[in-house]
């Protein structure tokens, strides 16, 4: 396995899959059933997500995207068969919001890059998803289910994975402790107010995020939606604002 990942086992069938060398530290999941096994997200792209992934499950794996920005998307050269939501087909199909030179910046900035690694070589993924997905769209792997909730507003097609059985739920970029982003063009800090109150009315037990620490607290959610609410009462939910701090997570609109 390379060096580049860790591993981490949520449970006998479930596993966080991190590049915590990178500033962006994301995480992707490896949810496997009876049948087949759903990886929720890809990562960076620096190094090969299927070398883990593979050491992991023998079955079939499909990658679903939480959303199709750059440090999500960077593995789905290695899985053919991928879902997203309808929304963000565009940008996986010539319309990235971002030049790749950007990214390409992104993907360089601090951090021990693993030798061999050119970022001035790397190149956004482009592709043809096999199914899009909408909200309440059921993924059956085998014993067990997991339903695709439509979460826009840090992205308009960010998707949110609810393991109802388990009590599970993959945030993407939602909710995490650090620095959460409504700020840029494609960011509806309206709708990441309605998104929060959608999930945090749901019977959860463990927070599973896009990035940075895994300890989540699952009244996180509904931490961040009263802090919302407040931003909104006040006038303050728009772009613009600025960057708002409460204390291990800030918004920044």
């Amino acid at each position: 396995m390379p060096e580049w990942f860790t591993v981490g086992r949520i449970d006998a069938q479930t596993y966080v899959i991190s590049e915590p060398r990178h500033w962006e530290q994301p995480h992707c999941y490896l949810l496997e059933g009876s049948e087949r096994s759903l990886l929720i997200d890809t990562g960076l792209g620096i190094c090969d997500i299927s070398v883990p992934v593979s050491e992991l499950t023998s079955k079939h794996v499909t990658a679903a995207l939480t959303h199709a920005h750059w440090d999500h998307i960077g593995g789905l050269w290695h899985y053919g068969g991928f879902c997203v939501h309808e929304a963000e087909l565009s940008w996986l199909t010539g319309g990235f919001p971002l030049p790749a030179a950007a990214v390409r910046e992104m993907l360089a900035r601090g951090g021990a890059l693993p030798e061999g690694f050119d970022a001035a070589k790397y190149e956004l993924f482009q592709g043809a998803p096999m199914r899009l997905l909408g909200d309440g769209d059921v993924i059956d792997l085998g014993g067990r289910r997991i339903e695709a909730l439509h979460t826009p507003g840090h992205s308009p097609g960010h998707l949110c994975y609810y393991e109802r059985e388990r009590g599970y739920l993959f945030t993407g970029d939602l909710v995490y402790e650090g620095t959460l982003y409504a700020s840029y063009p494609s960011t509806d800090p309206q709708a990441c107010l309605a998104s929060l109150e959608k999930i945090a009315a749901l019977p959860v037990g463990r927070v599973f995020p896009g990035h940075y620490s895994l300890d989540i607290r699952p009244g996180l959610t509904a931490e961040i939606r009263d802090a919302l609410r407040r931003l909104d009462a006040d006038g303050a939910l728009r772009h613009g604002s600025g960057r708002h701090e409460y204390g291990r997570w800030a918004v920044e609109l």
